[in-house]
């Protein structure tokens, strides 16, 4: 009974408010100073969800949960909204509070009373987003890189605006250069961000979801992955090392027999200097082309 009173006390008078302040969207409009910075209970059906929001996927098992502490307890801290014609108003932030009071069809919702136009709507939307930590790695990416796109950050101004070191941004933005399958894995947690970061240092898209399969198949840990990663890589090196390494009368000499046999040739040489000359043929009759070429 005492929840009833209260919010009917919260309420009193708002309506009327509501229809003298059609448009709040700077604080000189009439009655903005009454009703921005304020808290107010708001009918739920009178607000729409925010449409720069960047998350579509949100979990019904986790969203059950939140409506049963809400019938329980109330929603304890309240949305965020922004006026905007009539009594209509626009989601800021909390979306899942907003959800979850909904599924238990409340009627009305706490709600701050703020001023923001459509880019700040967006930046708050993910800025919001980024600081929860129950998103996966790749969605803090793609939010990270949609404030850098959309609103004309650098990664510098980025770091301070979330709270976070310029080199955790960096990390983050540097999964969205792996391969779509390798992020799918990740946002699915089939690997972690570890996985995803030492995979990065792999050049080779081939190579990238090959180390991604053995890491399934094996069950690698991160430090394994990175090992195996590290070992790639200096056996890339060493074979370029070795390739580099040929002789100057073997590269120059290969490259004259391929003008004149019209077929790319290739020399390896170990170190005794013994080696083999391999000549590539696309078919049976350039096959005898070339057999008639060295006879």
């Amino acid at each position: 009974m005492a929840k009833a009173t209260k919010k009917q006390a919260l309420g009193r008078g708002l309506s009327a408010l509501l229809k003298e302040t059609a448009d709040v969207s700077s604080a000189a409009d009439k009655n903005a100073d009454k009703l921005v910075g304020n808290i107010i209970e708001i009918d739920i059906n009178s607000i729409d969800v925010n449409p720069f929001q960047p998350r579509t996927y949100f979990d019904e098992e986790a969203l059950r949960e939140l409506a049963s502490s809400i019938r329980e307890l109330g929603v304890i801290q309240p949305i965020t909204v922004r006026k905007t014609t009539g009594n209509k108003f626009q989601l800021v932030s909390g979306e899942r509070r907003f959800r979850a009071s909904k599924l238990i069809g409340n009627k009305t919702i706490p709600a701050y009373i703020r001023l923001a136009n459509d880019q700040e709507m967006l930046e708050m939307a993910l800025v919001e987003n980024i600081q929860r930590k129950n998103l996966d790695p790749i969605e803090v990416a793609l939010s990270y890189q949609r404030l850098i796109d959309e609103i004309q950050l650098t990664q510098e101004e980025l770091s301070t605006r979330v709270g976070k070191k310029r080199s955790t941004v960096t990390n983050y933005l540097r999964l969205l250069k792996l391969d779509p399958i390798i992020q799918t894995g990740m946002r699915d947690g089939f690997i972690s961000m570890g996985h995803g970061r030492a995979l990065i240092n792999v050049d080779s898209t081939t190579d990238q979801l090959t180390i991604y399969e053995k890491i399934l198949r094996d069950k690698l840990s991160v430090r394994q992955t990175e090992e195996l990663v590290k070992n790639l890589k200096a056996g890339t090196i060493a074979k370029a090392a070795k390739k580099k390494a040929l002789p100057k009368y073997i590269s120059e000499g290969a490259k004259e027999m391929t003008t004149v046999i019209g077929s790319k040739v290739n020399v390896t040489v170990n170190s005794k200097g013994k080696g083999k000359i391999s000549i590539a043929f696309n078919s049976e009759e350039d096959f005898n082309r070339i057999k008639n070429l060295l006879q």
